[in-house]
């Protein structure tokens, strides 16, 4: 089984990098101005600017 690709607020981080808001339908909506925040392995994810976005890490 794989690991989780996107994280909603509270969710702890799986791995050290660099995560960034993304829409809800991400792959043809796209967000202005997406919040970035980088996080260590086990912090939780901070909030997010509305219910319907989540945190993807950027590779």
């Amino acid at each position: 089984m794989g690991e989780w690709t996107e994280f909603r607020e509270g969710d702890r981080a799986p791995n050290d990098g660099l995560y960034i808001e993304i829409g809800e339908a991400s792959f043809h909506m796209g967000v202005n101005k997406p919040q970035k925040v980088r996080l260590a392995k086990g912090d939780a994810f901070p909030a997010l600017s509305n219910k319907d976005r989540k945190w993807k890490r950027v590779h």
